[in-house]
């Protein structure tokens, strides 16, 4: 039996269970209490993991761009161009999460409306950043403290030349284990998802699933915002060129992109259409892609700036100046962070809330919300991410003399 339910896939799993779960709350709501413990369980898992997996991926993050290969001119260009695209993605995922407003009335089970409490001015943001205590701040989830540090170390490890590199390799080491204790977490997610709808449908009734599809909504048009606006200015005010030539020839990469849901399966193909179809020679996408593929996450950075919104307007948080504010720079930050396996952003999600004063229980309860649904909206979302890598590679190849533009304007493709 235990063969036959690992052999299924996960989110196969995960939607079974939310069926169960929503059948368990309309034919019997007054058992769900019975099964709370499994949703409590669920919360408690990722409570644990969010605040090492923030404080070790963004780390080993910045060191992987040690390679001397990465930096210099080209790599400080194309990490200044990703830097760019991943703050301008957060900002559209937030523009549309204003305009379409997917959280208003979503029934997230028993969370009540969550205030920010006494008024926290900027300067006593700025100054929280820095933390007195590296792991009172560990300890306590602070967010931003926890980014602050991970960035410090992993700017440390790589100034620190050829004595960091032990330090380095254990990063890399400790991130690969935390992903796999996440893997082991997520096995555990239909028992979660279960129990954590039906005592969602049991609370508020089946339309807790309208808002999921005002969220999906929201995550095509944020994706096509990227694109078709964001990419295609990139293309035509920075590189200077057509914009039909440029999607025609990414066709290919963009569909391996939604049908695997990861940049790094794309990888191989998005190399391919850079050489045979936009003219980019070997040196500039050889370089480009890959590091692309580890940062290069507009796709991500629209859905943790879309779906914190969604958690904001669902737990009735006032969104003032100084909320945006936080969640445009905890979530681009987290983006970068974000590790490249499946549903991973769910759990950057908590870095940015956490910043704005939601509590982690809160947190997890979107995560048990969204979840079941997150392998559809994880397919779609990396379809930016994968164009995003392109359009900075076309552009750097450009700025860099690299691009053949006989072959990037052809019409047929090899």
């Amino acid at each position: 039996m235990l063969k036959a339910w690992f052999a299924i896939a996960l989110w196969k799993r995960v939607l079974g269970a939310l069926a169960l779960g929503l059948v368990f709350a309309l034919v019997w709501p007054q058992g769900t209490p019975y099964v709370q413990f499994m949703g409590d369980l669920f919360v408690r898992a990722i409570r644990m993991l969010v605040a090492p997996i923030v404080l070790v991926t963004i780390a080993a993050g910045i060191t992987a761009l040690a390679d001397p290969k990465r930096l210099g001119g080209l790599g400080g260009r194309t990490i200044g161009l990703f830097a760019l695209t991943t703050a301008v993605a957060v900002s559209v995922g937030m523009l549309v999460a204003a305009l379409v407003q997917p959280g208003i009335g979503a029934p997230l089970g028993t969370a009540t409306a969550h205030a920010l409490g006494d008024p926290v001015t900027p300067y006593q943001q700025l100054i929280g950043i820095i933390p007195l205590n590296i792991f009172e701040a560990l300890a306590k989830g602070d967010m931003l403290a926890l980014i602050f540090v991970a960035i410090l170390v992993g700017v440390g490890t790589v100034v620190a030349g050829e004595p960091g590199k032990p330090f380095a390799a254990l990063l890399q080491s400790t991130s690969a284990v935390l992903l796999k204790v996440v893997g082991i977490v997520m096995e555990a997610t239909p028992f979660g998802v279960f129990a954590l709808i039906a005592n969602a449908v049991a609370a508020n009734g089946a339309a807790v699933f309208v808002n999921v599809g005002w969220l999906a909504l929201a995550v095509v048009l944020g994706s096509l915002i990227q694109i078709v606006v964001v990419h295609s200015l990139i293309l035509r005010l920075l590189a200077k060129l057509p914009l039909l030539p440029f999607f025609r020839g990414i066709v290919d990469a963009l569909v391996v992109a939604f049908s695997t849901a990861s940049s790094s399966a794309t990888l191989p193909v998005a190399m391919r259409v850079a050489e045979k179809n936009l003219g980019i020679a070997r040196p500039v996408f050889s370089t480009v892609l890959p590091l692309g593929a580890s940062i290069g996450k507009d796709g991500t950075a629209m859905y943790v700036g879309l779906l914190s919104m969604f958690a904001l307007q669902a737990f009735g948080t006032p969104l003032t100046p100084q909320v945006y504010g936080v969640v445009l720079l905890t979530g681009a930050l987290a983006a970068f962070g974000t590790a490249p396996v499946p549903s991973a952003s769910l759990f950057m999600l908590a870095a940015v809330l956490s910043a704005v004063g939601v509590p982690p229980e809160q947190t997890a309860l979107v995560v048990g919300f969204v979840l079941p649904f997150d392998r559809l909206l994880d397919m779609t979302r990396t379809v930016p991410s994968a164009s995003a890598n392109l359009t900075v590679a076309t552009t750097v190849a450009r700025w860099e003399g690299e691009l053949d533009e006989e072959v990037y304007r052809a019409s047929d493709y090899a």
